[in-house]
């Protein structure tokens, strides 16, 4: 049980990636309140959980009514965050979110919860594939209920680092940042490894 909470939070903590999410929010709510900060934030995380949890409840049973395998799901998510891994280690992700905020800023949105913090940001094909991945593995709602707990845990500091992104960006700035990315890149890699060696050793029964 804690092996699993303990990969669950490490997983989804590094898909999700808070600390990375921080200065992207930042320069989207160049201008606003204090206040619209906050109420932003908090709107960006529930929208994001509940997509999360949607897919967490509900995407055994969407595969299994397009005819996928667990196991199958188990490869595709683990390619699918192995390359968001390299990504982050050869600072992509940064760079492509980067883009994708100032394209979002320069339509002049106001109201960037939904989009793009909430989807793609939070609850992108990432972390849903995660979140489906880990909840695939849980046998029973003990289990399932420790990896929601997990993601409850991720999405509220993900939720503490979007409030505090301002002060949290001068606290660690550009070069602490991209170190953390990489070594969270590297985490991920690992982990991505492990879901596709699982997905083929049951596929096979090896």
């Amino acid at each position: 049980m804690t092996e699993l909470f303990i990969s669950a939070l490490a997983t989804l903590f590094v898909v999700i990636d808070p600390p990375g999410c921080a200065p992207i929010y930042s320069s989207l709510t160049t201008g606003a309140s204090a206040q619209q900060r906050r109420s932003m934030a908090i709107r960006s995380v529930l929208v994001a959980a509940a997509v999360l949890l949607f897919f967490a409840f509900l995407g055994k049973g969407m595969l299994a009514a397009l005819g996928i395998s667990l196991d199958a799901f188990r490869i595709a998510g683990g390619i699918l965050l192995f390359l968001i891994a390299s990504e982050m280690v050869f600072e992509k992700r940064t760079e492509r979110r980067n883009t994708r905020a100032q394209e979002v800023a320069s339509k002049d949105i106001e109201d960037v919860s939904v989009f793009p913090m909430a989807i793609p940001m939070l609850a992108g094909p990432g972390s849903i594939a995660s979140v489906m991945l880990l909840t695939s593995q849980a046998n029973g709602w003990m289990e399932r209920s420790v990896v929601l707990a997990a993601l409850g845990i991720v999405l509220a500091l993900t939720l503490i680092a979007l409030v505090s992104a301002g002060p949290l960006m001068r606290l660690l700035g550009e070069k602490i940042e991209a170190m953390i990315t990489r070594l969270l890149g590297v985490i991920l890699a690992a982990l991505a490894a492990q879901y596709v060696i699982d997905g083929i050793r049951a596929s096979f029964s090896l």
